[in-house]
């Protein structure tokens, strides 16, 4: 069974209060004058990419599905909308039987994404797609935001696997969404138990140094463990004197020891010293797994380590220093009039600061070289060039308010290995640089 497939809600049974005030108070001056019901078409994009970074990552796309399914005013949410006096009456009326009857279409889950990218696009009347602005902006500036940083590690981890152990340094329902996220960007499992539930994602963990400390020696302790867990468990070594710890696991467990964890300390150095020692006491096949406030950074600095998999929390739950994306959701075109039939006007926010924008329905592809490397994101609102038909990013999410693309997470987390593969080399460097290709538009 795949959780993922259960159609379950977010974290809650509506996401209809996942908005802020000023969304209800604009649908209703907008029911009241009329406009509430003309087309209209929002896109989400970032005007930058956080400071050094040079490609983003899309993620929670399927979080956004959900979202939108279960956004959903029942009795409880209207009861307080009301008592709030937060709309009219008549506005209350319209919420009680919103459902999004409109278009979706966005950058598939795991793709990168550029300045200006058009990263999802919501279609239907200005009412249903103004409401869902909050919820899909905090979903996609979250997630991609972790899978960014993910992606940076994953890449500086090479083959090595990377472990997800964040969820003591995020908010709870946050630990669940951003273990997800680092699936995509490319970790292989995570601590977290309810990511596991959720999404079906692979989750590991043996002990934590209070389990060490409970027992009157280090020695019975890992007796215990390996009594409970079998021989090919990975003890934690450094709680004590590490060299008499690793000395310790092997005459415990055997030269079968699956691993020892290293938590603190000199990384590089000790564990360059710990291979040495399991190597000379047999364990040859005992794998190293180091924690301790690692980033991509710190990973890249161990690519000579004789290290075996990375475990990563703190940084990585917040982005490694970067822990939103700065998407906005804003309305590029609306109709002339609430008729059906209306065409469709351009329309853009003009402002000095860096905050304008392009107005019209965009679509986006992929130029690429003759041996598939992209070279430059290109928007356009016109006609799609013969070229680079083939190479168009967005895809179609929603028709008509029914989900139609919803897929299970290894797609999107297969997608991102592949789409990084196809980025310029420099793309996966960590020193500081612009976007990896420029955008270009039409």
């Amino acid at each position: 069974m795949n959780p993922a497939d259960l159609g379950l809600p977010v974290d809650v049974p509506s996401t209809a209060l996942f908005t802020d005030h000023y969304e209800l108070t604009m649908l209703q001056a907008a029911l009241r004058n009329g406009t509430a019901e003309r087309r209209s078409v929002f896109e989400v994009f970032t005007r930058r990419l956080p400071e050094g970074r040079r490609y983003g990552v899309v993620a929670g796309i399927g979080r956004v599905l959900d979202a939108v399914e279960n956004f959903r005013f029942d009795h409880a949410v209207l009861d307080f909308l009301r008592e709030r006096a937060v709309v009219d009456m008549r506005t209350l009326d319209w919420l009680s039987s919103y459902r999004f009857g409109g278009d979706i279409w966005g950058y598939p889950e795991g793709e990168a994404y550029f300045p200006g990218s058009p990263i999802l696009r919501v279609e239907g009347s200005f009412a249903e797609c103004v409401l869902l602005e909050t919820v899909i902006l905090s979903i996609l500036n979250h997630d991609s935001a972790i899978a960014a940083a993910a992606s940076r590690m994953a890449a500086a981890a090479g083959e090595r696997p990377l472990i997800e152990m964040g969820a003591r340094r995020t908010h709870e329902l946050a630990a669940v969404a951003a273990a997800r996220a680092a699936y995509v960007g490319g970790f292989s499992s995570t601590s977290c138990l309810a990511a596991g539930f959720r999404y079906g994602i692979p989750t590991v963990g043996t002990s934590a140094h209070a389990f060490t400390l409970v027992h009157d020696s280090e020695r019975d302790a890992f007796v215990a463990q390996v009594a409970s867990l079998g021989g090919a468990t990975t003890l934690l070594v450094d709680t004590y004197d590490v060299a008499e710890a690793v000395r310790t696991a092997v005459e415990v467990a055997g030269t079968g020891l699956g691993a020892v964890r290293i938590d603190s300390g000199d990384l590089l150095l000790v564990a360059h010293r710990v291979r040495q020692q399991l190597d000379e006491l047999g364990a040859t096949g005992t794998r190293i797994v180091v924690t301790s406030d690692l980033d991509e950074y710190a990973i890249a600095s161990l690519a000579a380590a004789p290290v075996d998999a990375y475990g990563v929390g703190t940084q990585l739950v917040t982005g490694s220093g970067h822990p939103t994306c700065s998407m906005v959701y804003k309305l590029v075109a609306r109709a002339a009039s609430a008729d059906p039939k209306a065409p469709l006007l351009p329309v853009a926010k003009k402002s000095l600061g860096g905050k304008t924008s392009h107005g019209g329905r965009k679509w986006a592809a992929r130029r690429r070289d003759d041996e598939g490397i992209a070279v430059a994101e290109v928007i356009g609102t016109g006609p799609v060039p013969p070229e680079l038909a083939g190479q168009q990013l967005a895809v179609e999410l929603v028709k008509g308010g029914e989900v139609v693309a919803r897929e299970p997470l290894e797609a999107a987390r297969d997608r991102h290995r592949a789409t990084r593969g196809r980025l310029p080399m420099s793309a996966v460097q960590l020193s500081r640089g612009e976007a990896v290709i420029p955008t270009e538009y039409l």
